[in-house]
């Protein structure tokens, strides 16, 4: 049932650089296969940001936020609910309270109430006490309505986002995103949190051209901030360009001295990790999960508070709270994946052996539409190719809530727009990514829908097989397994979405291994051409999951294992082959 992963090795080509003969050559490879032509893009001081000037709409934006503050006008920040929204809307409350506003309040809306983004239904709840300005986070580009409602009621909307517009902009006092027509802003992927950090320090040098920070009220320094920045931008999987990296540097060197929220260390300590030594993949993996089961299971408002407070008790009572509904989420996720496996089971025995569709369409009137982006997710990697998941939008309902995750070399915000031009009444609303969407469809159309999304595939690829291959940075000799140089590798980060941390692959003689945790094989190596051993982790597997032979070939990543106050070097292991593949 599993796709099997080609594995190659990443190419540099014979692109010029002036990068220094004194690197490591292993190092050069690395770079320059991530685009990395010389050492200043290795330069990730907060200095080096681009100017927010380019950015659309924001200087408008922090003209209104500043007339808001000076005059004490209520600002209201709606946010969305996830972990890119959640981080958003607190550094913005966060923001405006250093700068002194007076009257700033938070709404996310409620996905099982109100759906995706500033909808009219939203707005309708603010009809009997308005706010003077209404300011969105991560969303609303796509809100025409519901900004038009709010203006209606007399607020002043600012609309902060970074998802790909439609044909039309909400009519909006100022609009501020990356993506919008004409923006000239050179980083496009500003993550939600990032173009809202932005505003704020726009709003700064505003209020200060307005001698507002005199004493004893005094200026903010914004970058107390950052770790808000570095985990939303994480979590959100915007792709890690080099004014991206420097937010998310930034925003790891503050946690790794403690200077962050105190919910975020909670976060981290119920996920295990310690945060003096904190990599990007510890915020994807154990702070944003616990993050995001509030906005998928309940409401992300108690997500928000826990960044908000600066009470370490209140901090890890929330972020308790928020890892007992992780764990429910997890639950109910093992159970859908489950239930998906089974349904891809029974479409691979009809089609006897013929090609899956190029998309497919998993449904359950039992599925929770808080998690079929993860099961999508899941079954994605499984047969790679675009899968969407669909579940009711309340029990019994006629409505169903999709989510879509796609594969590279398949822009699914584009499939899904081509399917809206040539079917105009058959989803009632979408929006998204490259790699993942979200969508409404009634029950009555999900036929229809799967036939038009087929069609619309294969339309973008005309032709094209999508390419379902690991690859790595080649093979690392023996002498380089060592604790430096996985020191070295880990200085270069943060790694992540679109600048991903180096694999490396080779072939080990297997000495010992043994399950730990219940799920994850824990290994002893040595490596063929070479002496000696080395540890290796590979999680969610088993010894059953190792070939019949000692010798095996291991896609793996060089890891930094700190334990009891020690320091050694592991492989995490990411493919198991048999030597001879």
């Amino acid at each position: 049932m599993l796709v099997r992963r080609r594995v190659g090795q990443r190419q540099t080509g014979s692109v010029s650089h002036t990068l220094s003969d004194s690197l490591h050559p292993v190092v050069r490879r690395i770079l320059l296969a991530r685009g990395i032509t010389n050492e200043a893009s290795l330069d990730l001081k907060l200095g080096r940001l681009h100017k927010p000037a380019a950015l659309s709409g924001i200087q408008q934006a922090a003209e209104i936020l500043a007339d808001a503050v000076v005059s004490g006008q209520s600002i209201l920040i709606v946010g969305d609910f996830d972990a890119d929204g959640a981080t958003g809307t607190a550094l913005a409350v966060r923001a405006l309270h250093l700068m002194a506003a007076t009257r700033v309040d938070f709404r996310v809306p409620n996905r099982f109430e109100f759906g995706y983004g500033l909808s009219v239904g939203l707005v309708e709840t603010l009809a009997g006490d308005p706010p003077d300005v209404l300011v969105t986070v991560d969303s609303g580009i796509s809100s025409n309505d519901g900004v038009k409602r709010a203006r209606e009621l007399g607020c002043k909307v600012i609309v902060t986002d970074h998802h790909l517009p439609g044909n039309t902009l909400p009519d909006a006092d100022a609009i501020v995103n990356p993506n919008c027509p004409g923006d000239q802003f050179p980083s496009k992927s500003l993550a939600g949190v990032g173009v809202v950090f932005y505003l704020m320090s726009v709003l700064r040098s505003a209020l200060r051209e307005r001698n507002w920070f005199t004493l004893p009220r005094g200026e903010p320094n914004l970058a107390r901030l950052l770790d808000l920045v570095a985990l939303g931008t994480v979590a959100d999987l915007v792709s890690l360009d080099e004014n991206n990296r420097i937010l998310v540097r930034q925003g790891i060197d503050r946690i790794r001295q403690g200077l962050c929220s105190p919910g975020l260390l909670a976060l981290l300590r119920l996920g295990g990790r310690d945060y003096r030594h904190l990599v990007a993949s510890d915020l994807a993996f154990a702070v944003a999960p616990r993050l995001n089961a509030a906005g998928r299971l309940e409401d992300m408002g108690v997500g928000i508070q826990c960044l908000l407070t600066e009470d370490r008790e209140e901090a890890m009572e929330l972020a308790t709270e928020l890892d007992t509904l992780n764990q429910d989420r997890r639950a109910r996720q093992k159970q859908m994946q489950q239930q998906a496996f089974d349904q891809l089971g029974q479409l691979l025995s009809s089609l006897e052996g013929t090609e899956l569709p190029a998309g497919l369409c998993l449904y359950d009137s039992a599925w929770h539409q808080g998690i079929v982006g993860l099961v999508a997710s899941r079954i994605k990697d499984a047969v790679h190719r675009p899968v969407l998941a669909f579940a009711p939008e309340a029990e019994g309902s006629d409505v169903l809530k999709g989510s879509a995750r796609s594969v590279a070399g398949l822009h699914i915000r584009d499939v899904l727009a081509r399917i809206d031009t040539l079917h105009p009444e058959m989803i009632p609303a979408f929006g998204g990514h490259a790699m993942a969407a979200g969508l409404t469809l009634t029950a009555d159309q999900l036929e229809p829908f799967k036939q038009a999304l087929n069609e619309s595939i294969e339309f973008f690829l005309k032709g094209r097989t999508l390419n379902n291959e690991i690859l790595t940075d080649g093979e690392l000799s023996a002498g380089d397994m060592t604790l430096p140089f996985a020191e070295l590798i880990r200085s270069l980060g943060p790694w992540g979405q679109h600048f991903p941390e180096p694999l490396f692959e080779g072939r080990f003689v297997v000495r010992e291994s043994r399950v730990v945790g219940g799920s994850h094989l824990k290994m002893v190596l040595k490596p063929v051409d070479g002496t000696g051993s080395i540890d290796a982790i590979a999680f969610s597997r088993l010894p059953e999951d190792l070939p019949d032979t000692d010798t095996v070939r291991l896609v793996y990543k060089l890891d930094v294992n700190h334990f009891r106050g020690h320091k050694t070097c592991q492989l995490m292991v990411d493919q198991i082959l048999a030597a001879t593949d």
